[in-house]
This record gives C-alpha cells, sequence and structure tokens, in this order.
C-alpha cells in the first residue's frame, strides 16, 4: 500500500478530523482513509461524451436524429435556417 504525507493542517482541522474519528469509532488515520476514498468514489468511470448525454437529456421531447461527437473539430456557429 502506498503512503501519504500531508503537512501543514491547520490545528482546527486536525482537531476536527480527530473529533470526526471518535464519533465514527476508528483512528483519525483509517478516518482520514475513509474521507479520500469516498473522495475519490466513481472518478475512474470516464463521463459520458456530451453529444450522449445531450441526446440522453433530448430524448423525451422527440429528438431521433444522432448527435455526432466532434472531438478535436474546430468550433463552428450554428445553423439557424432550418
Amino acid at each position: 500500500m502506498a503512503q501519504l504525507v500531508v503537512r501543514n493542517i491547520d490545528d482546527d482541522v486536525k482537531s476536527r478530523l480527530q473529533r470526526r474519528a471518535r464519533r465514527h469509532g476508528r483512528s483519525t488515520e483509517e478516518e482520514v482513509r475513509e474521507i479520500l476514498r469516498n473522495a475519490v468514489k466513481g472518478e475512474s468511470q470516464a463521463p459520458a461524451p456530451l453529444g450522449s448525454r445531450l441526446a440522453g437529456r433530448f430524448s423525451r421531447l422527440g429528438l431521433k436524429q444522432e448527435i455526432p461527437e466532434l472531438r478535436g473539430q474546430p468550433a463552428r456557429p450554428a445553423d439557424v435556417t432550418s
């Protein structure tokens, strides 16, 4: 397992972490591990591409056409004449 050293924590933050750990019945070190676990939970999953998220959001409104993913392409103005 890896180790992580965090220096220069405010005294107040340390005290609150210790109180929180006591409330949860664990050591301060284990409390900090749990906080860090929860903080990064689910971050390993890449978010759905924007086009897919937009299609999902507007699908109830009857959007049927595919929304292309435009990765790496220059921005261009929308065509609003249709």
